[in-house]
């Protein structure tokens, strides 16, 4: 009877099979970013394991890395904004994007400063986060043109990382920044204020609502071989950020992340990360990138954004496969 029951054992084990091995997503973060946070929060609560996922990070300095990580193959993903994606695109590199974020930066000036429009920065300083190619700075001279003033005449633009560009103007050397979100909480809370928001920005280009400039990047090749395990992470994210909204406790690692001492910062660093959360379908997000593109193109021309006059509807991938 043993021998019996030993071989029932065996035979069970050999129709149950081992168990299948957990599919592996390499993703490029930068340490502070809201991706690490949210990747942080999913292997706190499991998520990643629910979903049979190995999520693999690798910290990069600047997003400009995790391009080129991409491009490189030592990532499958990379979060960054779907201009850039259309002009990789354009140059033949079939990327796709899937929105991440609406929330974007501002320009930012000193309290007593006379910016407060967007003409009003004609001969003055401005330190451009991102570089030339900036998604931000190229809508804002699309839009300053809409009122006649060629903002790349007019003014006297400084491109550097935003924590360099935040110091310069605290230390009076520019006389205004155009910064990423999380640098214009703090250049607030530091006695700065925000003249011209970038939703402002997008609405005066035609954008219908909050556009997800932002999004995670990934090849088609990639979409193609791993679909499921793709959706699976996607999923695991929204599920991530939704926990993040209904839980406070789950923001105490992030305070320490972020090096935050006070909980008026963190309450303003959650709220604008929430608010930034993706709502609206992905038809409607094509249409108004679609308008932000054509306005960007006619400002950079191809040099800035590739040879593509049109924003391809088939960058956006859908993970619900709908449009």
């Amino acid at each position: 009877m043993r021998v019996w029951t030993l071989v029932a054992a065996a035979l069970l084990l050999c129709a149950i099979g081992p168990a299948r091995a957990a599919d592996t997503i390499r993703v490029a973060v930068q340490k502070s970013g809201t991706v690490a946070w949210e990747i942080a929060t999913m292997k706190a609560l499991g998520l990643d394991r629910a979903a049979n996922l190995d999520i693999q990070t690798t910290e990069l300095a600047t997003t400009d890395a995790g391009k080129i990580a991409l491009r490189g193959g030592e990532v499958d993903m990379v979060v960054s904004d779907w201009l850039w994606a259309m002009r990789e695109r354009a140059f033949g590199d079939k990327l796709l994007f899937t929105p991440y974020s609406t929330s974007l930066g501002a320009v930012v000036t000193a309290m007593d400063s006379p910016i407060r429009s967007l003409t009003d920065l004609e001969n003055h300083s401005l330190g451009v986060a991102g570089g030339p190619l900036d998604k931000s700075w190229l809508m804002v001279r699309a839009a300053a043109l809409k009122e006649g003033v060629d903002l790349a005449k007019k003014v006297r633009p400084a491109y550097g990382a935003p924590p360099l560009l935040a110091e310069k103007l605290a230390q009076g050397e520019l006389d205004a920044v155009l910064e990423y979100w999380p640098y214009v909480l703090d250049l607030e809370r530091r006695g700065f204020r925000a003249a011209i928001d970038m939703a402002s920005v997008e609405k005066a280009l035609g954008a219908k609502g909050p556009v997800a400039m932002t999004g995670y990047v990934f090849s088609e090749q990639f979409a193609k071989d791993h679909g499921d395990a793709l959706r699976r992470y996607l999923g695991a994210a929204a599920e991530a950020r939704e926990n993040l909204a209904g839980n406070p406790a789950l923001w105490a690692p992030i305070k320490a992340r972020l090096h935050l001492t006070d909980e008026s910062a963190l309450d303003a660093y959650r709220a604008r990360y929430l608010a930034g959360v993706p709502k609206r379908p992905i038809r409607e997000e094509i249409i108004d990138a679609q308008a932000l593109y054509r306005a960007i193109a006619a400002v950079g021309g191809a040099d800035l954004v590739g040879g593509a006059a049109e924003l391809d509807p088939a960058l956006f991938f859908d993970p619900n496969g709908a449009r």
